[in-house]
Parts: structure tokens; sequence; C-alpha cells
């Protein structure tokens, strides 16, 4: 009877272990499938694949949208940054300057992302004429990890084809994949926006931005001494922006921009927030101050129009005047000396 019972349950044992050895080998099976089909998909058209190829991508957000707008090649300029400078129009930079400009900014970022996409860009554009870079307050974090905020698919970007590989596992990616198909395929499919622009103006003012007034007073609050500041002198961001000036094209034209923001938000001068601010802009400067076509533009100051809350929808989000003025300026320092 023991020995029956025995032999039954090795058998049992070893039929559990060739039904568990199957179905992690099918599992596994079905995986690598799953990431060689969408590597030969290319979802975010990152240019990896050609087997579906098809110009830009369907309508999404621009976190995943840059792999295929970054890589195109009727662009010989970028905006870089978040929604400090979102509002910066490719179509009137054209107009201005004669480059033609993508816009590459994504909203909740800070340098870790700028520098990413910038890469990026710049890994696709052998010889680029300019890049305007949106150096708001997050590139005067002291952390040295520049530590993102948001979540951002640093895997999309990555010059390592099995880190590519390992982001392509994700479920979202199931989600994705029939909508590259019916985009690739699709007679009439809706395509995004090809140089990224996305003007937010129709989105503050459908939630009240202009005529609510609770927000509008928030315009008028002062930061609270809760603020973080970075005291310490440190600034990693400086650091990283002098490897990138040193490694862009000599020839490319260089733009930082300090984004407007209300004169609510500015440190008051002589506060300790004041003194912070003073030395990340000048950490910034100095690590582009020996490149040639380098112009740095700083609107993060007093001045009248930073007075005027009509220009502004919140503390750091300016409207479509505001936006051209900031234009104007990038034009003037990209405008060839006479």
């Amino acid at each position: 009877m023991n020995s029956f019972t025995s032999s039954s349950s090795s058998r049992s044992e070893r039929a559990w272990r060739r039904f568990t050895t199957s179905f992690l080998l099918v599992a596994l099976s079905a995986l690598v499938g799953l990431v060689a089909l969408a590597y030969a998909v290319d979802p975010y058209d990152s240019g990896r694949a050609t087997l579906f190829a098809k110009p830009a991508v369907r309508p999404q957000g621009p976190r995943t949208a840059a792999a295929s707008r970054g890589r195109d090649p009727a662009y010989d300029a970028a905006v870089v940054g978040n929604s400090h400078v979102q509002l910066l129009s490719p179509v009137r930079l054209k107009e201005k300057t004669g480059l033609d400009f993508v816009q590459l900014a994504v909203p909740a970022t800070g340098p870790k992302e700028h520098l990413v996409l910038v890469d990026w860009f710049l890994r696709h554009h052998a010889a680029p004429r300019a890049l305007v870079l949106g150096t708001d307050a997050s590139w005067c974090t002291g952390d040295p990890t520049l530590a993102n905020a948001k979540p951002f698919p640093f895997w999309l970007f990555s010059a390592n084809p099995l880190a590519y590989a390992r982001g392509l596992v994700r479920l979202d990616i199931l989600e994705e994949l029939p909508r590259r198909f019916g985009y690739v395929f699709g007679k009439k499919a809706a395509r995004a926006r090809p140089d990224g622009y996305w003007d937010y103006e129709a989105d503050y003012l459908g939630l009240g931005y202009e005529t609510n007034p609770a927000l509008r007073e928030r315009l008028e609050e002062h930061p609270s001494d809760a603020v973080a500041t970075n005291a310490a002198g440190r600034f990693p961001a400086a650091e990283a922006l002098r490897e990138l000036a040193a490694a862009l094209p000599q020839d490319a034209a260089l733009v930082l921009v300090f984004p407007p923001n209300y004169i609510t938000f500015q440190p008051a001068p002589g506060t300790p927030r004041a003194a912070a601010d003073e030395a990340c802009k000048a950490a910034l400067k100095a690590a582009v101050a020996s490149r040639p076509s380098t112009t740095v533009i700083d609107w993060r100051v007093d001045r009248p129009e930073n007075r005027d809350p009509t220009l502004y929808f919140d503390q750091t989000h300016f409207r479509q005047p505001l936006a051209q003025a900031v234009e104007n300026d990038v034009a003037a320092a990209l405008r060839p000396p006479e």
C-alpha cells in the first residue's frame, strides 16, 4: 500500500513538473513572440524597424510621440523643455528665422528628460541648425541624479536595443499594437501634428483660468517659505549642460531660455530663494559661456510683462502674446549678424 502510494505520488510530481515546465516554456515563447512583434511593428515610430513604416504617429501624448517627431528629417531645429516653453510655435519661429522647428516640449518634465530628448534629436540629426532649451526652475535642483518627478519612457529613447526591447514588455503595448495597425493601414487614420505644437490656451480657458475669481486670485499669492530652495550651491544640471554644450556641433546655435514667471512667483530680492535662483542662473550661464553661437535669454526677471495678470493663466504658464515676445527674442538670437 505504501509502495503504491509512493509510486503514485512520484508520477504525480513528475507530471506536475512537466506541466510547469511546459507552461513556462509556452509563456516565455509567447513573451518573446510578443516582444518580437512589437519590435517589428515599432508602435511609436522610433525608426528601429521599417516593416510597418508610415510617417508620424496617431494622436497621442508628447512623451511617446516625441520619438517620431524627434527623428523626423523635415526639421533642423528643436524646442526642448516642459510646458513652460510649450507655447513657442514652430510655425511662427520658422516665419521669424527660416528654420524648421519641431516642438519636443513635454509637460511635467525636468532636465533628466530634456537631456534625453536632446540626445535623441542629435542622434537623428547630424547637422542641426538650432536648439532652444527651456531651462526653468527644475534645472536648479541639487539632486545629482536629476530624478524625474513623473513617469517617462526613457527606454523608448535609449541607444541600447536591449533596453528598448525590455521597455516593450508592458501592458500598454498590447493596446498600442492594434492602434498602430489601425494608423498604418487605415485610409483616413488621424495623424498627430508632426511639428508637436500643442496650444494649451483652450484647455486653460475651459478650466476657467480666465474667468474664475478664485483661480485669478491665485496669481497674486506669494509662494510660502516652504518652497524648496537649493541653497547648497551645487547644480548638477549645469554640469550636464556643460557636457551637452561640448557635444553639440559647433555650427549649431544654442539658445537657453529662462521662461517667464509671474512677478509673485519670482523670489523677493535679498531672500535666500533669490540668491539660490541667481546662483542657478549663473551656473547655467557659465556652463555655456565658452561655446560660440550661444545665447541666454532671461525672462525670469522683474519686467512689465511679468506684472501683467492678463498675460498669465497661472504663475508659470503664460499666454500667447507673451509666447510671441519670447519667440521674438529667440529669433533675434538666431538671426545672422549683419
